[in-house]
């Protein structure tokens, strides 16, 4: 139904079952025109492409997201090329000379979790971790943490990347928490395009992070994050976006930062990827695939794959080492749970060679399923018992 709009990534993978969209999504075929659109700009506005892209490119986008979320300010949504930017940009709003206490998971993606690793070496930096695998626990555990002590910063991810288990309510935690004078922020790279999201209730009280890399199918490059209007926080991390209404006016004693998202603006960025990720929007849009739509389209390709997957009664790759198997408590990815890292590995190992295309994150194999998929799959490799690999992980 859908793979029409993916030819050349298909054709250029013909015979693999690529299983690792969460990672690395296929870009549909409109991305490339759109690349060359963009060089097409730069040709014809050369210097004067930033103004262009402000002016007309950005607030399509912009608008594009706001809906998709139901943000009722789109200019509260910048763009960076990495989430990892808005992560600094944060942090250097806090007075290092004091100590910093951040509230966060053991299950947050290593942009977010290294950086903190790294800060937790820190003599000022506090660090506490709220375990996330017993899901149904999680929220309370995670707003009782909250509640206990001071933090500056609670961030937590909407889906979360080592397993594809969703919040169950991003208002409860955002609401209960918003009282406190802690910045909260949302990691949403799993969650855009992924999972219904609806921030109308609570825009005012949370940062949103996301990009295009995955589920939004317009390649890495282009991440956003929609600020809380009346935001007046200072980044000591800045750059020219995040101020371009006075550039080339007299410089004031203070260091002046835009009165919308734009304030958390860092500097030159390639925005080939934004016009990927528009084109994209923009097909959606004229061919009616919303979020319903890909949702309807994704549990019934992950329905059909754990059709495939009982057929063969693998020790490993079985429905008793999902981490949970209700698909309507899931992302766009199902995850195994097997005995160890090595162990892991060696199974994806042994998928790869057979064209069966995965990832993993230490003890966990992740499959993850796209709108190129057509339910069509052949994991006839589960049925091989290959001697060097059960011998030694199994029996």
């Amino acid at each position: 139904m859908y793979k029409k709009y993916y030819k050349s990534f298909l054709e250029a993978n013909k015979g693999k079952q690529h299983f690792a969209c969460h990672s690395h999504y296929y870009w549909p075929d409109v991305t490339r025109q759109a690349m060359l659109d963009y060089w097409d700009d730069s040709a014809k506005y050369v210097d004067a492409k930033w103004a262009y892209f402000y002016q007309h490119k950005i607030p399509k986008v912009q608008s594009y997201i706001a809906q998709i979320l139901n943000l009722d300010h789109p200019e509260q949504i910048v763009f960076a090329p990495n989430t990892h930017e808005f992560i600094l940009r944060i942090l250097s709003c806090f007075d290092n000379s004091k100590q910093v206490n951040i509230l966060t998971t053991n299950s947050e993606f290593y942009s977010f979790s290294r950086q903190i690793d790294r800060l937790s070496e820190l003599d000022n930096f506090q660090i506490d971790r709220i375990e996330f695998d017993s899901f149904d626990t999680f929220e309370e555990r995670f707003i009782q943490a909250a509640q206990k002590k001071k933090y500056d910063l609670i961030f937590f991810s909407q889906v979360f990347f080592n397993s594809g288990i969703p919040i169950r309510s991003l208002d409860a935690i955002v609401n209960a928490l918003a009282s406190s004078e802690s910045i909260i922020v949302i990691d949403g790279y799993h969650g855009f395009r992924s999972v219904l999201t609806d921030l109308k209730n609570i825009q005012d009280k949370a940062f949103y992070m996301a990009g295009s890399y995955k589920y939004a199918q317009g390649g890495e490059g282009c991440c956003f994050m929609h600020v809380p209007k009346g935001n007046i926080m200072r980044p000591i991390n800045t750059g020219w976006f995040a101020d371009l209404a006075t550039l080339g006016q007299e410089k004031n004693k203070q260091v002046q930062y835009a009165d919308d998202g734009n304030r958390f603006a860092g500097s030159t960025m390639d925005f080939s990827s934004l016009y990927r990720l528009l084109s994209v929007f923009a097909l959606f849009e004229k061919e009616g695939i919303d979020q319903n739509s890909i949702r309807t389209h994704i549990q019934k390709m992950q329905t059909a794959f754990l059709e495939e997957v009982a057929k063969y009664d693998h020790p490993l790759i079985n429905k008793n080492n999902l981490l949970l198997d209700d698909l309507n408590k899931h992302g766009h990815f199902l995850t195994f749970k097997l005995e160890n890292a090595e162990q892991v590995s060696k199974m994806a190992q042994l998928l790869n060679e057979h064209d069966i295309i995965t990832d993993y994150r230490g003890d966990r194999l992740r499959f993850g399923f796209a709108l190129y998929h057509d339910g069509q799959y052949d994991l006839s490799v589960l049925n091989t018992r290959r001697a060097y690999f059960f011998d030694e992980l199994i029996f």
